[in-house]
């Protein structure tokens, strides 16, 4: 049904036009329509909006405009304008291309081409502008960068480069199926191809439990060289990094159990593990809190001339100096956003976030070679993941994020 004023005459038309642009017409009183085909089966030819009441002062212009185009009217124009040869656009735009093509027509302006693909749809995350809006605007998350987000600026302040992205999108190439929901892993595959060739080892205990050596001088120090890089060749000096031997070393409280087991590769009462790029210790005693519940710390021997060789291999960080603490660094561990896999379809899908996705350690342990790290630089913290430092970090403490952990659940043979 045609609207009543859609016959008005022109001069009429441009007069009540330039009250709207003047700011003398209420916001939502009036709008410039386009005087298309009503009569056309597609219903994005009625008569759709060009310009609309918008009173709310403008991050550029101030207050000198109080009309806005809208998506339709804007879009193919900065297209043509632009001289853009292929206008991509998403599947729920294909019945748009009638009105693009229509206004260029009466314009007399250039035509790129459109073309229309499936959207891109991730696993345990949400894609829809709309929807990562009110994520970041009811505070959800921490803004548009929040590392959870699969937005670019989100992916770049988690560690993950462009060229791992491109990776990625190359892989699953370009589909009109609507349908697709493309596995989070998949990404993660492209992210650990590409860290594990420029990321440098280093090591760092995110929840240290302390041991001390007793076999050790409390003052002495022994530089040992630790890789940066697994294929790491004497002669390349710039391939390894130098970490203290002292009498308190620290490790993951997790590589620790009171009761050993033939399965278990970790540390255990009377049991003999290697220290990564070090020396095999054994624990001798293990002290208790006054409750008995909690434990303190550890005491072992070290083996001096690395006869032992015991099966596990455990990172390590020791005090750099007697009485000092390695450096204290922040880590944050990010888990998938969303519980279900495709949590867009649910209808009440906030509801559907994963609570554990954010995880901060404030005090973790690292290797003193950090201490020089800058913001987007990234490392692999052996046994843990891939980790860059985030822009939150200060002179007084660094603060790494996850990019990714080491486990691989993705292969080449499919979308799993």
């Amino acid at each position: 049904m045609n609207s009543p004023w859609r016959d008005r005459p022109a001069a009429e038309s441009l007069k009540l036009f330039e009250e709207m642009k003047l700011g003398n017409v209420e916001e939502g009183k009036a709008t410039l329509r386009m005087k298309q085909d009503m009569q056309s089966e597609n219903y994005n030819m009625y008569d759709l909006i060009a310009y609309r009441i918008k009173l709310s002062p403008h991050p550029r212009s101030g207050d000198k405009w109080h009309i806005y185009p809208s998506y339709d009217f804007s879009h193919c124009i900065v297209d043509s304008l632009e001289n853009v040869t292929h206008s991509l656009c998403t599947l729920e735009f294909e019945t748009r291309r009638a009105s693009y093509y229509w206004l260029l027509d009466v314009l007399g302006l250039y035509k790129p081409y459109v073309w229309e693909y499936s959207r891109l749809n991730v696993t345990n995350t949400v894609m829809s502008k709309r929807k990562l809006n009110r994520l970041v605007t009811e505070k959800w998350v921490e803004g548009w960068d929040d590392p959870r987000l699969m937005t670019l600026a989100g992916l770049r302040r988690r560690g993950v480069s462009s060229t791992s992205i491109n990776a990625f999108v190359r892989g699953i190439g370009i589909t009109r199926s609507d349908c697709s929901m493309i596995r989070i892993d998949r990404l993660e595959y492209h992210i650990r191809e590409e860290l594990n060739k420029l990321a440098p080892r280093k090591m760092v205990v995110l929840n240290p439990l302390k041991v001390v050596i007793t076999n050790l001088d409390n003052t002495s120090v022994i530089d040992l060289d630790a890789k940066n890089w697994p294929d790491a060749q004497s002669d390349d000096s710039s391939a390894f990094y130098k970490v203290p031997f002292t009498n308190v070393v620290y490790i993951e409280r997790s590589d620790f159990r009171t009761k050993d087991s033939e399965d278990y590769y970790g540390l255990a009462p009377g049991k003999s593990v290697l220290l990564r790029y070090a020396f095999p210790i054994k624990c001798t005693e293990v002290i208790y809190d006054d409750d008995k519940k909690t434990i303190l710390e550890l005491l072992a021997e070290y083996d001096s001339s690395k006869k032992t060789k015991p099966k596990g291999v455990l990172h390590w960080v020791a005090q750099p100096s007697p009485g000092f603490d390695p450096l204290k660094v922040e880590v944050r561990l990010f888990n998938k956003l969303f519980l279900s896999e495709n949590p867009a379809e649910l209808d009440n899908w906030l509801s559907d976030m994963n609570l554990q996705s954010k995880e901060v350690i404030s005090e973790a342990f690292a290797v003193s070679s950090l201490a020089g790290a800058k913001v987007g630089d990234t490392f692999q913290f052996e046994r843990l993941g891939y980790f860059a430092l985030d822009p939150d970090s200060t002179l007084d403490k660094l603060v790494f994020n996850r990019t990714v952990t080491l486990r691989d659940s993705f292969s080449k043979g499919g979308n799993k």
